[in-house]
């Protein structure tokens, strides 16, 4: 995906360098960006510059939407991508147990804490229905950022507070993706496809066609010790993208689980190994 490499480009090109992050490597980081990603089933978007582990898109957003804190719907599938914040010497700075991540992505969406009504919203659930009966809402809208518990967690969410919009004449579901911190060479990647699958989940439960995702990225940035792998990324061709096989049968967003889903044709460049920031 082009728009993805001229990401990196601009970033490489234009960050302001800082010395030392709360992660410990210095970065690269420029201030909001925003692509385009057109979604559909015949052309799905993900990097085919190197390989990314689609197994782990779909079990990571599947986790999101069971509104669970603990790692065990991801261990059930062989995920371990949340291991290294999940560990007890980790968990426990944050009063949490090993392998809770407290309230972040998956809490924030589902069980939502709703003071009003003394309980909890759900906020999908919310969304579903809004779209399907007030499809011309400027609500459309769920956010997985709750300042009051930010400091709380090991991983603040980065992701996560998107809003949706219907266009009426062409019956396209488009949604765009806010991120308040995005790592350009190792989450960006999964936040384009795991969103992207978002939409066309929602799509497919609501009744409209995929649209456009939108990624706005806000802290945008590349640690310093990425430049060298990153590079060679850029050196690489984008190939055609995958065709996105899913369970038409599912019309319950809760529904869906990770063999609903499959890339038909995806021919990536091989795997880039490019250190994560921790």
């Amino acid at each position: 995906m082009k728009q993805y490499l001229d990401l990196v480009e601009d970033v490489l090109q234009n960050g302001k360098r800082r010395e030392k992050t709360l992660q410990g490597s210095g970065d690269l980081s420029v201030f909001v960006r925003t692509k385009t990603y057109p979604v559909s089933e015949d052309a799905f978007p993900v990097l085919t510059t190197k390989k990314i582990n689609f197994h782990n898109v779909v079990v990571e957003l599947l986790w999101f939407l069971s509104g669970e804190s603990r790692w065990d719907y991801l261990h059930k599938y062989n995920v371990k991508i949340w291991d290294v914040w999940g560990v007890k010497e980790v968990a426990e700075k944050y009063g949490l147990e090993e392998g809770d991540f407290g309230p972040i992505y998956g809490p924030n969406w589902i069980h939502w804490p709703d003071v009003k009504r003394d309980g909890e919203l759900n906020q999908i659930k919310r969304l579903v229905e809004e779209l399907r009966k007030n499809p011309d809402s400027r609500r459309h809208k769920v956010v997985a950022y709750n300042p009051a518990s930010v400091d709380d967690v090991m991983v603040a969410p980065c992701h996560g507070d998107f809003k949706c919009y219907v266009d009426l004449e062409t019956q396209e579901l488009h949604l765009n993706m806010v991120q308040r911190s995005a790592d350009v060479p190792i989450g960006v990647p999964y936040n384009i496809s795991s969103y992207s699958l978002l939409l066309v989940m929602l799509a497919q439960v609501t009744g409209y066609k995929p649209g456009n995702f939108i990624h706005t990225t806000q802290d945008t940035h590349i640690y310093l010790d990425q430049v060298d792998p990153i590079k060679e990324q850029l050196t690489r061709e984008p190939r055609r993208l995958p065709k996105l096989k899913i369970n038409k049968d599912v019309k319950d967003i809760f529904e869906f689980k990770p063999d609903d889903f499959e890339l038909e044709g995806y021919d990536p460049h091989p795997f880039i190994k490019i250190p994560v920031g921790i």
